[in-house]
């Protein structure tokens, strides 16, 4: 079962005059002076112990409570101390989504679209809607390289840009939480927008967002094959587009990127 989504930009994408909303953008299109640089953190979670079923939960309450660690997946009554809370309202698609990496009966282990990148969880079983999926995504960035696959079968390949030196792309083990599509889609971010959970290693901000890692298209495909974004992933408009449109890449994909 998949669950892909296609909202327009939101609340945390741009400061759309048209829509008069303030925005969060995604990294990696321009060079931001005044981005914040923050130190490294620690990665700590994969995405699950069969490469080939990804379970994903997505919220089906407003606000979402996450959990230190259960005795028991399988008793509700067991639960670790409140961590934080994630609202669906925060999000640009709506919806909290989650990849998770171990479910109960009444508790489900997550992974979390939250600093420190890695960071893990668990929610009640009873708050989220849980589908499954067989997609995956591998990036490497030293050869600037992204490959899809279905059921371990390859669907796509495609060259991409990946960040600079001194704004590198964060390797690590992530998950597509959101898909935008952008209001004008040949502009920096083409038509789309896939926001990982992951963000920026060395930016706290970036045009007054967040420092959100993404793979999107670009309207700069001569940069493509090089090292050119402020962390995000940029693919060709085509490949984008075949990703939503054709293959319909589902949120909760694991993303996984290497050196």
């Amino acid at each position: 079962m998949t669950d892909t989504s296609l909202p327009g930009w939101t609340r945390r994408t741009f400061l759309v005059a048209a829509g008069g909303l303030a925005l969060v953008p995604l990294v990696g299109c321009t060079n931001d002076d005044e981005a914040t640089p923050e130190s490294e953190p620690e990665e700590t979670s994969g995405t699950g112990a069969d490469p080939e079923v990804t379970m994903v939960a997505t919220s089906i309450v407003p606000s979402l409570q996450v959990y230190g660690e259960p005795g028991d997946l399988d008793d509700p009554d067991d639960a670790g101390a409140e961590q934080l809370v994630l609202n669906r309202a925060d999000e640009a698609s709506g919806d909290v989504v989650l990849l998770a990496l171990a479910a109960g009966t009444a508790w489900l282990h997550v992974q979390l679209p939250v600093r420190p990148n890695g960071t893990t969880g668990y929610v009640r079983a009873r708050d989220v809607r849980q589908s499954s999926h067989t997609f995956a995504m591998e990036i490497a960035l030293a050869d600037h390289e992204l490959v899809v696959t279905q059921a371990g079968e390859e669907v796509l390949r495609s060259p991409i840009g990946v960040g600079t030196t001194d704004r590198p792309t964060p390797g690590g083990d992530y998950y597509i939480k959101e898909l935008l599509q952008a209001p004008d889609p040949t502009g920096v971010y083409g038509p789309y927008a896939y926001g990982l959970s992951g963000f920026s290693n060395v930016l706290t901000e970036f045009a007054g967002g967040e420092g959100v890692i993404g793979v999107h298209g670009t309207n700069q495909p001569e940069l493509v094959g090089t090292d050119a974004s402020s962390g995000c992933i940029r693919l060709p408009n085509d490949q984008i587009t075949e990703l939503v449109e054709r293959i319909g890449l589902p949120l909760g994909t694991p993303v996984t990127i290497r050196a």
